[in-house]
């Protein structure tokens, strides 16, 4: 399936506009796809928990690993959730807070050049086969707008960030994507 990018916006996700991004720098190219993975709290699906920490809005007395992180301020581009809806957070064309500190082929600062896809999962559990669909459905559509991410510029948080990140983990089925990309 082919989506419709409008404005920045992915027309088959449910738009939620976080205040965690800024302007590219002038100039720069989106040449890199970051897939990740989140959920919250961790290990559990479902709830509204991802959208109100891209909001700004987790409530830290909700449960003890939000009180952790409720002041920290990132967002993404899109996240995929279990059953491959989508809800996109910035829009592509903007830099979203994803990647922090992080590197890919000798450049540093990812989110300046980068698109970032989180999925609703964890390292150790397997990903649902919709999230798959949904996210190749997504890359192809991303590749065609933005013709210098290719497909060995699809990585994980964990190669640009790999003392710090592990997502989108072990479970992560690379040559699933890949197959499923074409």
């Amino acid at each position: 399936m082919e989506f419709a990018i409008v404005d920045g916006w992915l027309d088959a996700a449910r738009r939620l506009q976080s205040p965690n991004c800024d302007a590219r720098p002038a100039g720069t190219v989106i040449d890199l796809l970051v897939v990740h993975g989140i959920s919250l709290p961790p290990g559990e699906y479902g709830g509204g928990w991802i959208d109100d920490f891209f909001m700004n809005c987790l409530d830290p007395a909700v449960h003890p690993y939000f009180a952790a992180i409720c002041s920290l301020k990132v967002s993404a581009h899109l996240l995929v959730r279990r059953d491959g809806s989508m809800t996109q957070y910035v829009p592509f064309h903007m830099r979203a807070w994803h990647a922090g500190e992080s590197s890919f082929a000798g450049k540093t600062a990812c989110n300046d050049f980068s698109i970032g896809i989180e999925l609703e999962g964890c390292d150790e559990l397997d990903y649902d086969a919709r999230q798959y669909h949904a996210l190749a459905d997504v890359a192809r559509t991303l590749m065609k707008a933005y013709p210098d991410i290719t497909r060995d510029r699809i990585v994980g948080h964990c190669h640009i960030a790999p003392q710090r990140k592990t997502d989108p983990g072990q479970a992560f089925q690379w040559q699933r994507l890949y197959t499923l990309l074409g």
